[in-house]
Order: C-alpha cells, then sequence, then structure tokens
C-alpha cells in the first residue's frame, strides 16, 4: 500500500501541472490525500460510486474514478474544476496512482523475498521461481554488507540508506531485526574489494551527514549465486561482531580480513577459562603492568624484531631484552620464539574475546 504521503505529493504535483484539484478517497470513504479541504465533501458520494458498476462518473460537477490494483479496488479518485479535458486528466492521474500501486507493491514483494532470502527462509526451487517472477537476475555477483550504528534505532538508518541508495535500483535494502541494515549490493566492477569498501565508505558518510556517528560496517565473501547471499549474510553478520571485539578501531571490516578472530569467536567460554588458567596459571593477563602490555603490543606489531621494536619505543635494546626475560619467569612463555609469541597473541586474543562476552552477560 501507498502511504498517504506519497499520495499527497503524487497528486500535488500534477496539481501544479493541470491546474486541477484532487482528492483520494479509501474504499471505506476516508480521505487518503486531498489537494484541497473542500474536496473533503465527497467522502459520502465517494462510497455510493464504490457501490456501482461503473468505472468513473461524473458527481455534483466532478468526475470520480476507481483505481484498481489487479482488479482489486483501491481507492476512489476525484477530480474537480473546469474544462473540457477533465476527465481526460482525471484519467491520466488515476493511471498513475496505479502504477504507483504496481511498483510499490512490487518493492514489497521483492523486499519481503530478500528478507527471507537472507533468513534462509526459501527453499531452492522457490528461490529461482520467486526470482524470475520478481526479474531478479540470479547469476550475477552480489555481497552482503551489515551496517549498524549505536543508540539508534534500525528504522531511522533504514530509511537514510534507503533515501541514499534510491538510483541503485539492482541494489536491496532492508532490514531483518531491529539492530542491522543489510545492503546486498551488485557489484559492477573487476576490483570487488576496492569497490564495497567505497560502498560501505560511503554508507557511514552519509549516516554521519544525518547527525549518526559511531556506525559500523561489515561484509562477508562475494557470491556468484543468489541463493549464496545468505551466507554472506551470515559472514558479515560474523564480521561485525568480531570486529568490534579485535578491529575496534575500524570502521568497516571484511570478513576475509578476521583472521584467527574468526575461530576465537567460535570458542566455548569455559574452554577459554580453561586455556587462560593453563597459559597464566590462573593470572590474567589483564594485570600486567601498561609499560609491559605496550612492549608486548609493539613487539608483535614489529614481526618480533628486537631492534626496531626499542627504536619505536625509544629504549636501550638491552632494556627491551630485560623486559622479555622478566615476562618470560612471569609466565614462562619467551616472546622471542615464534611458537610461544603465537601462544601468548591467541590468550590475549581469548582474554579480550572473554571480556566482551562478559559484557553481554552470557
Amino acid at each position: 500500500m501507498i502511504s498517504n504521503q506519497i499520495l499527497r505529493n503524487t497528486i500535488e504535483g500534477l496539481k501544479a501541472i493541470s491546474r486541477v484539484e484532487f482528492c483520494v478517497i479509501d474504499t471505506d470513504g476516508k480521505v487518503a490525500a486531498t489537494t484541497s479541504d473542500a474536496m473533503n465533501e465527497f467522502e459520502k458520494p465517494a462510497l455510493e460510486f464504490v457501490k456501482s458498476s461503473a468505472d468513473s462518473q461524473e458527481i455534483q460537477g466532478c468526475q470520480f474514478f476507481k483505481v484498481y490494483d489487479e482488479q482489486q479496488l483501491e481507492y476512489i479518485l476525484v477530480a474537480g474544476g473546469t474544462g473540457e479535458d477533465l476527465y481526460m486528466v482525471g484519467k491520466m492521474v488515476a493511471f498513475q496512482i496505479q502504477n504507483l500501486l504496481v511498483a510499490y507493491k512490487e518493492r514489497f514483494d521483492k523486499d519481503n523475498f530478500v528478507k527471507n532470502l537472507l533468513l534462509d527462509n526459501l527453499l531452492l526451487v522457490d528461490i529461482y521461481s520467486r526470482s524470475k517472477k520478481l526479474h531478479i537476475p540470479t547469476d550475477v555477483k552480489r555481497v552482503a554488507i551489515v551496517v549498524e550504528a549505536d543508540g539508534h534505532k534500525d528504522n531511522n538508518i533504514l530509511e537514510i540508506i534507503r533515501q541514499h541508495k534510491d538510483g541503485a535500483v539492482k541494489d536491496f535494502v532492508t532490514a531483518v531485526d531491529e539492530m542491522n541494515v543489510i545492503v546486498v549490493k551488485e557489484l559492477q566492477t573487476g576490483d570487488a574489494k576496492a569497490e564495497i569498501d567505497k560502498e560501505a565508505a560511503d554508507i557511514l558518510k552519509c549516516l554521519e551527514k544525518e547527525g549518526i556517528h559511531h556506525a559500523h560496517a561489515a561484509y562477508g565473501t562475494v557470491v556468484g549465486e543468489i541463493k549464496e547471499v545468505s551466507r554472506s549474510y551470515k559472514e558479515a553478520k560474523m564480521a561485525l561482531d568480531v570486529g568490534k571485539i579485535f578491529f575496534g578501531e575500524r570502521n568497516v571490516i571484511a570478513y576475509s580480513e578476521l583472521g584467527i578472530g574468526r575461530l576465537i569467536y567460535q570458542l566455548p567460554i569455559p574452554l577459554c577459562k580453561m586455556f587462560i588458567k593453563e597459559i597464566f596459571d590462573g593470572k590474567n593477563p589483564d594485570e600486567f603492568d601498561p609499560e609491559t602490555l605496550s612492549t608486548i603490543n609493539k613487539f608483535f606489531e614489529n614481526s618480533l624484531n628486537v631492534s626496531e621494536t626499542s627504536r619505536q619505543l625509544f629504549i636501550h635494546r638491552n632494556t627491551l631484552v630485560y623486559r622479555l626475560d622478566k615476562l618470560q619467569k612471569s609466565t614462562k612463555l619467551d616472546l622471542r620464539v615464534f611458537e610461544d609469541a603465537i601462544t601468548f597473541k591467541i590468550a590475549l586474543m581469548v582474554v579480550k574475546y572473554m571480556k566482551y562476552m562478559e559484557s553481554f552477560d552470557y
């Protein structure tokens, strides 16, 4: 069903062109939109016209038209004014409203289809039959992008993104829960990653212009068949969650960039606690002083290079070696040894993951 606002905007624009007053009345006799308050008096005649078998009729000097949606009566259009062309103008406006009904119904049908596609609610045969009916190509490259804005309901950002994507008829914008908005984008260029990154950045920039800050976007892998879009969506959802834990400084994250964080995210909390207890002998890595943590992180950033790490920390090489020796005594892990460094890095990530999950009272 078309919103009353859309109807009002449509007939106001047509009035400006034709200089004819219009009123759209629903089948219950209530005015949905009008260009003049004086047209409200036609509610009762409209109800009588609904019962008649005529599709158009002149009543009280105005032209009445029935507007159908697939043979189902939806509205009565009243055209009022003077001139020989009143009937023709009214007929054209009724045709325009009927086309709007078709367009909005198709949009609703497509949105409903995409929602069920993302949620795996469709059988394979239904996916392809409904795609054909809705004129949606099934074998083009697509990717699912999930957008989330802290402190804002999805209907706010949903409408903003839909307006932003208004000209992109090949893309779909929808929501399946109260947290996220999903953009299913059809890819055009050969460099898919660059195209997706630009799309995500443009969406976040659009939200920022509307005063919505702290928004994040994540996307799954590119798929070549419409049946695989749900997989890309699930990957994007995981990327959004994992990105908050391990890549908090980034606004856009791809599923392919999650690395080992993707595996840690799927670990049960009891197993994580057991692992940390075994590695640190009951100690919590968060108990390390800021200087030690800074040293560890910088050492990892520089791929275990002692000379480069000491240079960037502005300390003597021996000072760094002393700190690493001290850490080895307390944890029995030598970060200069690749295997120990990997164990320590994973342990820090597991602790970060546990803290994130505990914040949600898991």
